[in-house]
């Protein structure tokens, strides 16, 4: 497992299902005992490390926005304002 083959299947899951949460990402590279790809953040709570998250964004620029306050992943749709966060 590589950053790129996580952040391909992040992808997938989004083609799937529409989004993507951050927890479910976490959960499935701690089922898969890759907690090496994960970080503590300021909140003492995994999250997705830096190296996957640049491969996902890579993959995913133009077509795919993070949703903060749900702390999500979904399409781009015409209403989004430009750039990578979403509000909703």
């Amino acid at each position: 497992m590589t950053p790129a083959t996580i952040a391909a299947w992040m992808l997938a899951q989004i083609e799937r299902d529409g989004c993507i949460y951050q927890d479910d990402v976490v959960d499935f590279l701690v089922k898969a005992k890759r907690e090496d790809f994960l970080t503590e953040n300021a909140e003492g709570n995994q999250v997705i490390g830096k190296d996957v998250l640049m491969m996902f964004r890579k993959l995913t620029e133009t077509t795919v926005v993070w949703v903060k306050p749900e702390r999500y992943w979904r399409w781009r749709v015409a209403e989004d304002e430009p750039g990578r966060d979403a509000r909703g």
